[in-house]
């Protein structure tokens, strides 16, 4: 049988992996926890010696930071003055926050490699080769944005990068605060928007409502957390461009990005995934390795995403199903996950955004934000028989409308999760 375009693709990742394992042996973090050495010419010898790697997982990331990656003679604060490194911290969505160091420029290289995965974006970059961005999403303090400071535009510009929001909660935001972000990226003319779906379709609703359209789109990135379909449909409706999904996480740089057909291709160059404890399904948590980033490198880590595999006769893709914190258990106890859930909502006109919450009874209940007037009954009805049917509560499935929904304490909204 004649080897796939995708095997073929795999296949120079345990070559990869087999160079890469002896350096990873002298970082501090995994000196002491990997069984011996032993030789790694062969590719089974390294798929055995790398399946008996360790787990690692936020906890072990933050344990001694920075001495856990450094060697001894390297500071880092010295790489800092030096401006060799950059130092961020992830949003703290699920536990508290962790520090990342890359080398300055890795986080942009490793970001277009994946970014041109995507036809259509490729052609676009081509077409542009400095295409400017405006980013929406969750502001952080770190050296690019702060939310509890006012910075001006200028000051939220780096490179071709311009950061837009300024608040953690876009349901509150006020009109004239939306007003002086549509103006900014009018004047900016970006070819793409980099959004939090949430964050995105506050503005997006805004834009609508006042006529806004920007010509020089392209297509609309969602990355930073779970993209709804809900959130799609308006984001393509309002800006009437493609929008593609783009997954990744501070830790591990991007490694996902959604096809023209809506494939989710892995990038081979930047990452090695694992899919471990699969179910009949073929779903599981995703395990990572990261392959380019020499000062900070994740081997088999725990990212805490649930997804599943897909391999096809010419290819391998994966489908997210969102952080394995969040996912719910029906009475019989199968697993129903953040994608189960919003699969839902396939169709169903009228919701911007919701939360799905399931109490320990399995009892859940259903909190949305309207899209204009919200749904109709016969769409709601439709709602609510496809979330009970897949959920099967022991009582009614209870519903409310909301004129927001507060994010958690990283500034990221959860879909659903226990209540």
């Amino acid at each position: 049988m004649l080897a796939t375009p995708e095997l073929i693709r795999e296949a120079p990742q345990w070559s990869r992996l087999g160079e890469l394992l002896p350096r990873w042996r002298e970082v501090p973090l995994y000196r002491n926890r990997l069984p011996s050495p032993e030789t790694l010419s062969a590719d089974t010898c390294v798929r055995q010696s790398f399946a008996r790697w360790p787990f690692v997982t936020k906890r072990e990331l933050r344990e001694d930071f920075p001495r856990n990656f450094l060697p001894s003679d390297e500071a880092l604060e010295s790489l800092l003055a030096e401006e060799l490194v950059e130092l961020e911290h992830t949003s703290g969505t699920s536990e508290e926050r962790t520090p990342v160091l890359f080398r300055r420029g890795w986080w942009d290289k490793q970001e277009e490699c994946v970014l041109r995965l995507n036809g259509f974006i490729a052609r676009v970059l081509e077409e542009h080769p400095e295409a400017r961005r405006a980013t929406i999403t969750t502001p952080v303090c770190n050296e690019r944005s702060c939310p509890t400071v006012w910075r001006s535009q200028a000051q939220r510009t780096f490179g071709r990068t311009l950061f837009v929001n300024l608040a953690r909660i876009p349901f509150i935001l006020a009109d004239a605060e939306l007003a002086r972000m549509a103006v900014e990226i009018a004047d900016w003319s970006p070819q793409f928007l980099d959004v939090d779906p949430v964050h995105g379709v506050r503005f997006a609703l805004y834009c609508e409502e006042h006529g806004l359209r920007f010509p020089s789109l392209r297509f609309v990135l969602c990355s930073y957390e779970f993209v709804s379909v809900v959130h799609r449909r308006i984001l393509e409706r309002v800006f009437g461009v493609p929008v593609f999904n783009l997954y990744g996480s501070t830790e591990t740089g991007h490694l996902l990005m959604e096809d023209e057909r809506g494939n989710l291709k892995p990038s081979h160059e930047t990452a090695f995934l694992e899919v471990v404890e699969p179910d009949a399904r073929n779903l599981g948590e995703l395990v990572v390795t990261t392959l380019t980033n020499d000062l900070m490198p994740l081997v088999r880590y725990r990212i805490g995403d649930l997804v599943e595999r897909r391999e096809l006769p010419y290819a391998t893709t994966y489908l997210l199903h969102g952080r394995s914190r969040d996912a719910l258990r029906r009475r019989d106890g199968r697993l129903v996950t953040t994608w189960d859930v919003d699969q839902c909502f396939t169709g169903v006109a009228g919701v911007a955004h919701y939360q799905l919450r399931q109490w320990t009874d399995g009892d859940c209940s259903l909190r949305f934000v309207p899209d204009h007037a919200g749904p109709g009954t016969e769409a709601l009805n439709l709602l609510t028989a496809r979330l009970e049917a897949l959920l099967q509560p022991p009582g009614q499935l209870q519903i409310e409308a909301r004129a927001l929904l507060p994010p958690e304490y990283s500034g990221k909204f959860r879909l659903t999760g226990p209540a």
